[in-house]
This record gives C-alpha cells, sequence and structure tokens, in this order.
C-alpha cells in the first residue's frame, strides 16, 4: 500500500519546475511544473521534444502490470516486485495498485526513497550490516505500526552486527535466511547446515525475528529447468525443516519468497507445492523487470516462452534517437549513446525510421557499437535512412535503461504524452 504522506509526496512530484535537469522536453517547456506540462498533452514527435528521447508506451506499460497482476494472482503469489529496477515511486504506486503486496529493494537508500512516498511493506533482498541505515529502519518501524520490512542474513556475522546495530530498539527486524542459489553463487548460505547457524544466531539475537527462507534461483549456476527446479526444493524443503524444527513458533505467516524475471514459471510451480506449515504461508515472487519488460535480454528468457497460455508481455521502453551523419552508404550515426542507452547486456536495436509523420520498420539497419554520444550503424543496401530521421530504438535490461534518465514521458500509440514518470537513483 501507499499512504499518508506518501501520497502528498507523490502529488508534489507535479509540481516540480522543468528545468536543464531533464533532458529530451521541449526547450520552451522551461519554468513550467511538470504537472502543467502533462495537462497540455503534448505530442512527443510533433510538439518540440529533442532527441535523444527515452519514452514509454502508456498502452504497453499497463498492459504488462495487468498480466503480471493476473498472472499471480492466478498461481496464489503474494507479489513484491523489484523496485530498483525503475527507481520511480509512480510505478511502485501503480504496481501496488494492479495487487503488489509490496516492493522488494536492494540497499538502504532505496529503502529511503519508497518511505519517503509511502510504501508500507518493503522486502529488501540483500544482507544489511550498516548500524547507520539499521538503526534508520528500526526508527521506521518504531514510528509507524504499519510499516512492514523483511531483510536477508546469510551469515553469522551479518546478524551479529546486526543485532549490535539493534541494541536497545523496540520492535524487531524480520529477517529471512536466504539460501545461496549454489556454489561460487552471488550471496546466501552455501549449506543447509550453515543454514541452520544462522537461524540458531537469530534465534540468540533481540533485535531480529526469523520469519522464513528466500533466495534467487536466477543465479543458479548454468540454470536451466531442471537445476532451476532443483534448487527451488531445496529452498521449499529448507522452509518445511525449519517449520518442523519449531524456528517460527509464535509467527502469524511463514515467508517464501524467491523469483526473479526469468524463472518465475518455475517458482510458481515450486511454491504451489509447498506443504502446510504452522503457520499460513506468505509465497513472495520478487520479479522487476516486467514493468517495462524489453527488446533483448527478458523478450530471450521470459518464462512466458515457456508458458504462453499464460500471457505476454511487451517492450515499453523505445528511445529515440535521430541520424545525425550518414557518411557512406554503409554507416549512419544517431545522437544517442552510452549516456542514453543500456548496454551492459546487448546493443540496442534499430525497431522503427520515422520521417515527416510516417513510420516504417528499420529493415536492414543494426547498431554495431555505442560511442558516448553517438550510436553506429551498419546499413544494408537499399536501407531507407536519411539525415535528420528519427530511429526509434528497442533496449535491453529494464534496470540499466531507467537509470540514465530523470524525467521519462509516457506516450499513447499516437505519441500523446500522458504522463511523466520521475526517478530516483
Amino acid at each position: 500500500m501507499v499512504s499518508g504522506p506518501g501520497s502528498e509526496a507523490l502529488a508534489r512530484l507535479a509540481e516540480e519546475r522543468v528545468d536543464h535537469r531533464f533532458r529530451g522536453l521541449p526547450p520552451d517547456a522551461e519554468g513550467l511544473t511538470v504537472g502543467e506540462l502533462a495537462a497540455r498533452r503534448l505530442n512527443l514527435f510533433t510538439d518540440g521534444f529533442t532527441t535523444p528521447v527515452l519514452a514509454l508506451s502508456a498502452e504497453r506499460l499497463e498492459h504488462n502490470l495487468r498480466v503480471m497482476e493476473t498472472y499471480a494472482a492466478r498461481h496464489g503469489l503474494a507479489f513484491a516486485p523489484h523496485g530498483k529496477t525503475s527507481m520511480a515511486p509512480q510505478l511502485f504506486r501503480r504496481q501496488i495498485e494492479h495487487g503488489a503486496w509490496g516492493i522488494t529493494l536492494a540497499v538502504p537508500h532505496q529503502v529511503r526513497v519508497a518511505r519517503a512516498f509511502g510504501v508500507q511493506r518493503v522486502f529488501l533482498a540483500n544482507e544489511l550490516v550498516d548500524a547507520a541505515a539499521l538503526r534508520w529502519i528500526s526508527a521506521q518501524l518504531d514510528a509507524d505500526e504499519d510499516f512492514r520490512f523483511i531483510a536477508y542474513v546469510d551469515s553469522v556475522r551479518g546478524v551479529e552486527l546486526m543485532d549490535a546495530a539493534l541494541s536497545g530498539a523496540g520492535r524487531p527486524v524480520d529477517v529471512v535466511v536466504e539460501l545461496a542459489a549454489g556454489e561460487g553463487a552471488r550471496t546466501g548460505v552455501r549449506t543447509e547446515a550453515e543454514c541452520a547457524a544462522v537461524a540458531d544466531a537469530v534465534a540468540a539475537a533481540r533485535g531480529l525475528r526469523l520469519v522464513g527462507v528466500a533466495g534467487y534461483e536466477g543465479e543458479v549456476p548454468k540454470a536451466d529447468p531442471e537445476r532451476v527446479a532443483a534448487w527451488l526444493r531445496r529452498l521449499v524443503s529448507l522452509a518445511v525443516e525449519f517449520d518442523k524444527a519449531g524456528r517460527f513458533a509464535g509467527l502469524d505467516e511463514i515467508v517464501v519468497s524467491a523469483g526473479g524475471s526469468a524463472w518465475f514459471d518455475a517458482v510458481a510451480d515450486a511454491f504451489a507445492a509447498i506443504p502446510d506449515l504452522s503457520a499460513p504461508v506468505l509465497k513472495l515472487l520478487r520479479s522487476g523487470a516486467y514493468v517495462s519488460h524489453d527488446d533483448g535480454h527478458y523478450r530471450r528468457l521470459t518464462p512466458f516462452n515457456r508458458v504462453p497460455e499464460e500471457g505476454a508481455l511487451e517492450p515499453a521502453f523505445r528511445l529515440w534517437a535521430q541520424v545525425v551523419s550518414r557518411p557512406s552508404a554503409e554507416q549512419a550515426f544517431l545522437n544517442a549513446g552510452k549516456r542514453d542507452a543500456a548496454y551492459d547486456l546487448d546493443l540496442p536495436s534499430a525497431r522503427v525510421v520515422r520521417r515527416d509523420g510516417a513510420e516504417h520498420p528499420a529493415e536492414g539497419i543494426t547498431v554495431t557499437a555505442l560511442s558516448d554520444q553517438h550510436a553506429w550503424l551498419r546499413t544494408a543496401a537499399g536501407a531507407d535512412l536519411r539525415v535528420g530521421d528519427w530511429v526509434g530504438l528497442g533496449l535491453s535490461h529494464p534496470c540499466t535503461s531507467f537509470d540514465k534518465w530523470v524525467l521519462i514521458p509516457v506516450a499513447e500509440a499516437d505519441g500523446t504524452v500522458t504522463e511523466y514518470i520521475r526517478t530516483f537513483f
């Protein structure tokens, strides 16, 4: 939920003044509030927006929100989408309005952003051992009885540091033991015996309360359906064994959490097999990239490729750049580069060319490299591309697309901009 002061903070975003901080906006919008600019319903292509400019599709954004809301409900999953993808409180609100239990985050700054905008349930997919941040979390818990916060623990040392920082705190901090996805994987406890030792340390800590188990199947080494399913069975078994040992005694609910954007179908299957435990189980899915989806990495990896009958996500991002040089029949350059587009997983892909109000497919046009402020294009014989054309680029990896833009226009299919999404990275 988003409540109280958070709703007021969201409303204040519309009062922010447009200035040089916000790339791609019409120069004559300077001095308007964001709300005033949105009320003008300008057209992305004809009303003075400058390139490069990143836009979100209004229709596709809404579609993706509805698809994952439906998917989670169909499979009996609570949903805490990973907010580090967008760091956009307006999208957090829409995700919660579309049924999300809360928001997953990764580091303390992100939690502060979420709390500033009224997010009442936060799952921190990380072990938090920063004493100052822990004291701030504790103060938030003590000041707001409706605030729910859950964090990973993955070591006895981490538990000791957390407990020391929380000395004298009021409400304990809820934690889940993170099971590592395998040897050589990222974070998490490697063996079940070590998980038990971490759980014992939590039981001895006055400032912490064990509420479940969690992990991230996306880090399973050499991941394939069989390996991912096997790891998820380990996670479920860990929850069962902890419950049998009485580690969850007195809880109103037990948390079992996993789920990135590549294997949420496997998570749904594994969590459907969780047996009855001593308390109801909060089966918490944490996929985040779905909100914008993409034209590259997640288009290839989405579980909906395996289960198309369950739905489909649509790429909502389009980075518009302009052809500024056409030095030969085989080459062209756009005015967008590494400062504007994600490139850590894949280069952008040319999707459409826009000229004189009409669009045509970007056939025979390939992005081959990015400089800081240029995209290098290879153009095949007959490619229809001229200096001045706008090229719509598809992006790969939402997390490193959102973080390059402070204010992102949301445009309808005809180019009408209906709102502006503010990010806080």
